[in-house]
């Protein structure tokens, strides 16, 4: 049963790239956060397919999807919903946000202020949202795929530590090379319009069910946790290198995403076990953006996801 899944998920990876060029690992990541049921941060330059590969993945997913355009303006009600008074019933109701859905694409995300990235912490931790004084339950699976442009660009708000590490996993989208870039050209005007759903939340639900019951050893668990713990000035396996270029390490959401992840991508390999190549394939996608380096680091374009990398294989 485990083989028909899997075949499902591949196949609805090889339909995406048919429409997605130069983008696979990012296709990868989004079906890895809808089994998973985490959240994803995309960052890259406008125009490289990242809403475009969100609405393929949607698609090829049977997933209700909703997307909105984040703006200086931007109030939380426009997010969440609000209560709306009624004269003729003289009574309040809910008119619900469009983040009642599966799949939400927050497009842009670092364009809106504080007070509306904020209004996203609650639905993406505890999967509800508090309208008046009713909290109300998500869909699930629900997911937030978010957009982002690179934070030196102008008009930008960079999102708060708190908010960046409820990120499964964040995902820098590049420029696709040339033969990438030339198919391109050949694309429909309206390419999704080729694609049909091959997996449903059945399917997913499934997917998860196999995932949670892959084997890990002990081994593995002790290398995410040293690997994690060792990304903290204060561990006695810091990296001396790293000195003053880390002001705070990896928390311990990013073990619980490497296990679980690393369970994703072993059972996509066709294994029943994980290995460290597992492990190591997602450590500066789960760990980049939860190090915090030091100002006098990013000036010196000290990368989060290097150092990450650089650590684990310390450990190794």
């Amino acid at each position: 049963m485990s083989d028909q899944i899997r075949e499902k998920m591949n196949a609805a990876l090889e339909n995406a790239k048919k429409v997605i060029f130069g983008q696979d690992e990012l296709l990868d990541s989004i079906l890895a956060a809808l089994v998973c049921e985490g959240h994803l941060l995309i960052e890259g330059m406008p125009g490289l397919g990242k809403t475009l590969s969100v609405s393929a993945m949607s698609k090829l997913c049977d997933l209700t999807f909703r997307r909105i355009q984040f703006t200086p303006d931007l109030l939380p009600s426009d997010l969440i919903g609000t209560m709306i008074y009624s004269q003729k019933n003289e009574e309040f109701s809910t008119k619900f946000g469009p983040i009642f859905t599966q799949l939400l694409l927050a497009d842009e995300i670092n364009r809106s202020p504080a007070k509306v990235q904020a209004a996203l912490l609650e639905s993406m931790q505890e999967k509800q949202v508090t309208i008046g004084e009713k909290s109300h339950k998500l869909a699930s699976p629900f997911v937030v795929l978010a957009t982002q442009n690179p934070i030196e660009q102008e008009g930008t708000y960079p999102l708060p530590e708190a908010q960046m590490d409820r990120f499964m996993m964040k995902i820098f989208v590049d420029y696709p090379d040339f033969e990438a870039e030339k198919s391109i050209l050949d694309l429909n005007k309206n390419p999704l319009n080729d694609l049909e759903p091959i997996l449903d939340t059945k399917d997913l639900i499934e997917a998860q069910d196999h995932i949670d019951k892959m084997y890990v050893d002990d081994k593995i668990k002790d290398l995410i946790i040293n690997i994690v713990q060792a990304t903290r000035p204060s561990n006695k396996n810091f990296i001396k290198e790293f000195e003053g270029a880390i002001l705070a390490g990896a928390s311990p959401r990013a073990a619980i995403w490497l296990y679980r992840i690393s369970k994703f991508e072993a059972f996509m390999a066709g294994r029943d076990f994980v290995s460290p190549d597992d492990l190591m394939k997602i450590i500066p996608s789960v760990m980049g953006h939860r190090i915090i380096l030091s100002y006098e680091a990013t000036i010196d374009k000290i990368n989060g996801r290097d150092v990450a990398l650089r650590i684990a294989q310390s450990v190794v």
